[in-house]
């Protein structure tokens, strides 16, 4: 009887002690379980940021047109100039004495043809003659023309309404001919250069022929973005073989004269993306500077996968290569698992999720 006792007492321990351990591993179970969501497919919008130039509208080097001594600067460095103000005036004493020989020498010439045009009016002379001495008339009139254009040249004027720069020769300096004086900047508004991928220029003309112009904006070198939004405009004919990209300028008004020519900045481009798949950033880690996820196969295996990330925007990825729109990835608890490791877990709709963070994708 004591011995059957025991035997009984054994068993319903160890039944005891298999029901405690199934009961805690379930509980066990029940507790770790992990929030599954999938990549959210649509059609969104990105804003892509290129380098970009800031070029004046018309920027232009001030030459000297005539050799000779800078004798009157008008001007100074950085004055905004009217179009036709005087800027520079070389010495003109030579060309004023060029100009006034080829008015004596047109003066001359100009009796001498009435004094042939009276003989010929009567039969003295032939019309042969007369004619020869018009043509002397002519040649003459040219001449003071030429001597008035080189001294015009002496004088600079500003061809349209801008900027100064810097001047390149002092007051006093003998320049020559071609020589720069300085450079002139218009800048009510700007072009601004930038390089465009293939396939991104192609997204762009697919939106564009549904759109106006689209309107961009320049992020300036202090990370501030510029106040007035820009035009893109002009594309360039040619792809650069070397880079895959063709360049892009877009206009920008500048009112209040900020911008000047030669500056940096970057232009922000909005792109469309057709079917995007679109994942939560937190959903995400990194090994060696490369992108991966945890994907929860059919036997609720997780695995280990590395993702190309397209674009990225505040609290979302939008992901180029290594997901598949229906996949399953794990939203939370990726540092308490790993490659392998069978999981339990909640599933949560991706519209759900991206909804509730901050931002949401359009």
């Amino acid at each position: 009887m004591k011995r059957t006792f025991l035997l009984m007492a054994m068993s319903l321990g160890v039944l005891y002690s298999t029901t405690s351990c199934s009961k805690e591993e379930k509980e066990k179970e029940e507790q770790v379980k992990f929030l599954v969501t999938s990549p959210l497919q649509k059609d969104t919008t990105i804003t892509k940021e290129y380098v970009a130039q800031i070029h004046a509208f018309q920027h232009i080097e001030v030459r000297a047109l005539e050799k000779g001594y800078l004798q009157k600067i008008f001007v100074d460095e950085g004055q905004q100039v009217k179009n036709g103000q005087l800027m520079f005036q070389i010495m003109p004493l030579l060309y004023q004495a060029e100009l006034k020989k080829a008015e004596a020498e047109a003066k001359f010439v100009n009796i001498e043809y009435l004094n042939t045009k009276k003989l010929a009016d009567g039969n003295i002379v032939s019309p042969n003659e007369l004619a020869l001495s018009q043509a002397k008339l002519e040649k003459a009139k040219a001449e003071v023309a030429l001597a008035q254009t080189h001294l015009g040249f002496t004088t600079i004027r500003a061809p349209f309404s801008g900027i100064m720069d810097h001047f390149q020769a002092r007051l006093g300096s003998l320049v020559d001919e071609g020589d720069l004086l300085t450079t002139l900047s218009d800048n009510s508004k700007m072009w601004v250069y930038y390089n465009v991928p293939e396939a991104e220029y192609l997204a762009y003309r697919a939106h564009a022929q549904a759109n106006d112009a689209p309107h961009v904006k320049l992020r300036m070198a202090n990370n501030e973005v510029f106040d007035y939004p820009g035009i893109v405009q002009t594309i360039e004919a040619d792809f650069n073989n070397e880079t895959g990209n063709i360049a892009f300028r877009a206009t920008f008004p500048n009112p209040k004269g900020l911008l000047r020519n030669g500056e940096t900045g970057s232009v922000l481009m909005t792109v469309p993306l057709k079917n995007a798949l679109i994942v939560p950033q937190k959903a995400t880690f990194e090994v060696l500077e490369k992108k991966f996820m945890y994907v929860v196969d059919k036997n609720n295996v997780v695995h280990q996968t590395e993702v190309t990330v397209a674009s990225e925007m505040p609290d979302l990825y939008i992901i180029s290569a290594g997901l598949k729109p229906g996949d399953k990835i794990m939203l939370e608890g990726i540092r308490k698992v790993k490659d392998g490791d069978k999981i339990s877990f909640t599933y949560q709709e991706p519209k759900s999720v991206i909804s509730h963070l901050k931002v949401y994708s359009e």
